[in-house]
């Protein structure tokens, strides 16, 4: 009888992010790592930097033992489901709203760009009638 596999979604595993509840994908698995963040030899800071997400890059760059990668079966809760979409990128922001923004931006340039002309030309005038005087 085979055995059935949790699916998971990448944003149900994006959920699951701190130390208290720490998940991680590697391969297209998913694997819950709460229990073992004090005993990895790496330290449990490797393993939250990767909490939520995709770590298949960092796993493999790791060099990770075949012992490592045995001991990981046992943490194995399920696989990512790949027909679910991925959680989109945000969007930082539309163009009109960049638009509007170096617009404001030019308009204060030109009102902090006549505040030290005028000083630089009250000077000049005062500086002028003072040489007058003498």
């Amino acid at each position: 009888m085979p055995t059935l596999t949790k699916l998971y979604s990448m944003e149900e595993a994006s959920q699951h992010n701190t130390e208290h509840d720490c998940w991680v994908v590697i391969d297209g698995k998913v694997y819950d790592l709460t229990s073992y963040l004090d005993e990895h030899p790496g330290g449990d800071d490797v393993l939250l930097a990767a909490a939520g997400k995709d770590a298949t890059d960092e796993f493999d760059d790791a060099g990770h033992s075949r012992s490592a990668k045995e001991l990981m079966k046992n943490f194995c809760i399920g696989e990512l489901d790949t027909s679910a979409p991925t959680i989109p990128e945000l969007e930082n922001s539309s163009k009109k709203e960049t638009n509007n923004y170096s617009q404001n931006l030019m308009e204060l340039t030109k009102q902090y760009w006549a505040v030290p002309v005028a000083i630089v030309g009250i000077s000049v005038v005062v500086g002028l009638i003072f040489l007058r005087k003498k």
